[in-house]
């Protein structure tokens, strides 16, 4: 038996009403004019997604929020259909309604510019996985989230 490891990584839509904020990124090497999930990155090791997302939302866009503000919409297991490693991934997606604070970009190198996106309305370069993931969002999809193994909060 073969086994593997994944990459993970968390996503955070923030909300106003039908729309989300998208980020334009710039200089890191993937997906580069794209717009995508106004926060993301790992899953650092001994971190929840939860934890990840809250701590990517901070970085990022400078905003104060609790995991009860974070709706799970997706979990999605993903790869680029190769056997390198660091496309092997799962992803956590959610989306937030509230937060302390005003969205702004703390990562200048990384984001070239902040705005809100109707769900009927996406920007057309934006990645592939991130639009299934807003589909499944429109669409009124949620999951279940299950830690084991983490310390109590």
């Amino acid at each position: 038996m073969t086994r593997f490891s994944v990459v993970p990584s968390s996503y955070v839509y923030l909300r106003r009403g039908d729309e989300v904020m998208l980020q334009l990124r710039q200089n890191t090497g993937y997906m580069d004019g794209c717009w995508a999930a106004g926060a993301a990155g790992h899953v650092e090791l001994g971190e929840t997604a939860v934890d990840a997302a809250i701590r990517e939302v901070r970085e990022e866009l400078g905003l104060s929020l609790v995991a009860a503000a974070l709706t799970p919409v997706a979990v999605m297991q993903r790869t680029d259909g190769t056997d390198d490693p660091v496309e092997q991934r799962v992803d956590w997606f959610f989306v937030c309604d509230e937060w302390v604070g005003e969205p702004r970009i703390l990562e200048p190198r990384k984001c070239a510019e902040l705005a809100w996106f109707g769900l009927e309305a996406l920007p057309e370069r934006m990645p592939a996985y991130e639009r299934e993931a807003l589909a499944a969002l429109r669409a009124g999809a949620s999951a279940t989230l299950l830690r084991h193994g983490f310390p109590a909060r």
